[in-house]
């Protein structure tokens, strides 16, 4: 069973994607609901989801916002419900390689098709993930956990997804996922954002580097993303920070 996080933006439009049909039988299961882009991030900072459905019907600015920041952090099958008759919207959402794009008001007819090709399409990620894995003995755990970090410490500046990091290293990503917390004391998505936060932080130190450039050094093309994750982790914006640094100098 596949879980889902369902994101209904407007709350006042009534939607009742949960109702729409039975998901169950289609191999998924609603695991949260969220009403707002903010809300919908922790929870998927937090929870692994196979899929996320985003119901932007007006809110389209929103809703293409959260695509964009999901994007900066993962590549979760995305599937949207916008304006049906907004030609433009569609393409733009097809710029963040969502999986699917239906038009409101929502058909239960299109939703299950759609619910089933991204079903095969998981299905089919993670039979092959499945046949590559080795036995566990093949390699120690903290071997592979050492080569997930290498990994990252070599690709801090691309867009890094544990899924992809299991795929190089033929391992199930829910395992890896659950061994990496064990031996490091946090999950992988907590490990990453310390190496990103703490780069950006020695580069705003030792470097002259614009502020946009450091983002984009540490894997985050969208700024106000990266500010608001900077500001989170410091407790200072990162020009408040390198004033700081220059004035302890």
């Amino acid at each position: 069973m596949y879980n889902v996080l369902v994101v209904e933006l407007n709350r006042h439009s009534g939607s009742k994607t949960r109702d729409a049909l039975d998901w169950s039988v289609l191999g998924f299961s609603i695991e949260n609901d969220a009403d707002s882009a903010d809300s919908a991030l922790t929870l998927l900072s937090t929870k692994p989801y196979s899929l996320v459905l985003i119901n932007m019907v007006g809110m389209p600015e929103e809703g293409l916002a959260l695509c964009s920041r999901i994007r900066a952090e993962s590549r979760i099958p995305i599937l949207l419900i916008g304006d049906g008759t907004n030609f433009q919207l569609a393409r733009k959402a097809m710029y963040y390689q969502v999986s699917d794009y239906l038009p409101a008001p929502l058909c239960a007819e299109d939703l299950s098709a759609s619910l089933q090709l991204i079903k095969r399409r998981l299905d089919s990620a993670d039979g092959a993930v499945r046949e590559k894995q080795p036995p566990e003995e093949a390699a120690s755990e903290i071997s592979v956990i050492d080569k997930v970090k290498e990994y990252v410490s070599e690709a801090l500046s691309q867009n890094i997804t544990l899924k992809e990091i299991s795929n190089i290293l033929h391992f199930n990503c829910s395992y890896l996922g659950q061994k990496f917390k064990y031996h490091e004391k946090m999950t992988f998505n907590e490990y990453l954002l310390k190496q990103r936060m703490e780069k950006a932080k020695a580069l705003l130190e030792s470097t002259d580097l614009k502020v946009y450039e450091i983002a984009n050094e540490v894997g985050y093309s969208e700024m106000d993303w990266f500010y608001k994750k900077f500001k989170s982790y410091t407790g200072v914006s990162a020009n408040e920070y390198r004033k700081m640094m220059s004035i302890t100098a």
